[in-house]
């Protein structure tokens, strides 16, 4: 009997800058950005993943790129439903619907948030849907025994929202998701050389910016960089020559409000738990993760160790492909929600 012509069961890492799909006995099997390419007259899709990220800030006024998640949650219902569609026939030759699918959304998530993403991924072939929130995905992503009753404290920061979370027996004791994380640090960086340096870059810029300079703590030896954009009094090319230390002091003041939340949480964490914290500190997840010198920052404002998971990127994908191959054993840290 062959078992692909009834489907295969995913898990769905479906983030506001990229999407991971783990497959039932295989793994992640995609790795892409949550970027669609359309006709802006039919919608039809064009791309998306990398295909549609080549296409970002080069397109004729007829084709458009989007995310179609924001902050974390489904913007545009009809384009995010072809975007999984898409993603899911990239990695079967031939495309089944899924028959079981189980999906990380951020904790804050609201009950008509939660509608939008079931019906998307109902829309796109699945048979079963299932939510789980995605710091308990990320705990369970880097190997933390969620059901016992210990606890864990779990920072994901990535591209929309930053998840932070006190984890115990099977449940999100405490949590905050704030709407601030890569893609805010990315728009910083934009407009601080708008205004600093009178000079437009794009968001794929300035992106690469934050991955190849950007750092919180003093770097070993100091970078000067490059930066290529349009003048802004001008409107003619423009390349200056920044620094690593201009750009620490622009990530730092962004990085605030995460730190505050971290912080805030702690005060609210009950007293048995925050013993458990002492002891066994803070896990960063997700790509903020890997912002140079986060770690280092969150342990001296909290006085915590802090780690950072070995592939902070995966660790949330990984999660949610772990509670689908055991969905009985993971149930109860599933969402429940008032639709059946």
């Amino acid at each position: 009997m062959n078992f692909s012509l009834f489907g295969q069961d995913l898990a769905i890492d479906l983030g506001t800058a990229n999407t991971l799909i783990w497959m039932r006995g295989k793994g992640v099997e995609l790795n892409e950005p949550s970027i669609v390419a359309f006709d802006r007259n039919s919608k039809r899709i064009i791309a998306v993943g990398h295909e549609a990220q080549a296409m970002v800030g080069r397109t004729h006024r007829d084709i458009n790129t989007i995310r179609p998640l924001r902050d974390g949650v489904i913007a545009d219902f009809e384009i995010a439903e072809g975007m999984l569609r898409a993603f899911i026939s990239k990695i079967s030759a031939r495309w089944q619907p899924a028959r079981k699918v189980v999906i990380c959304v951020p904790s804050g998530i609201t009950e008509v948030e939660k509608r939008a993403v079931r019906d998307s991924a109902e829309h796109a072939g699945a048979k079963e849907v299932y939510l789980i929130a995605e710091p308990m995905a990320a705990a369970i992503g880097v190997g933390l025994n969620v059901h016992e009753p210990v606890g864990h404290m779990i920072v994901d920061i990535g591209g929309g929202t930053t998840e932070i979370a006190i984890i115990s027996l099977s449940g999100i004791v405490i949590d905050e998701s704030i709407r601030i994380a890569g893609d805010e640090l990315t728009a910083v960086i934009v407009r601080y050389f708008r205004s600093a340096h009178n000079i437009i870059i794009g968001d794929r810029t300035a992106e690469n910016i934050k991955c190849k300079v950007g750092s919180l703590v003093p770097l070993e030896e100091e970078i000067y960089f490059e930066v290529r954009g349009r003048d802004l009094m001008s409107g003619i090319p423009k390349m200056i020559e920044v620094t690593s230390i201009e750009l620490r002091e622009v990530l730092n003041e962004a990085i605030k409000p995460i730190i505050e939340a971290v912080l805030a949480l702690l005060e609210k964490t009950p007293a048995e738990l925050s013993a458990d914290i002492f002891e066994r500190g803070i896990i960063l997840t997700g790509g903020g993760a890997l912002l140079k010198g986060l770690d280092v920052r969150l342990q001296q404002e909290t006085s915590l160790p802090v780690t950072i998971d070995e592939d902070p990127l995966t660790a949330v994908a990984r999660g949610t492909g772990i509670v689908l191959e055991n969905l009985e054993y993971y149930s109860s840290v599933l969402l429940k929600s008032k639709r059946s």
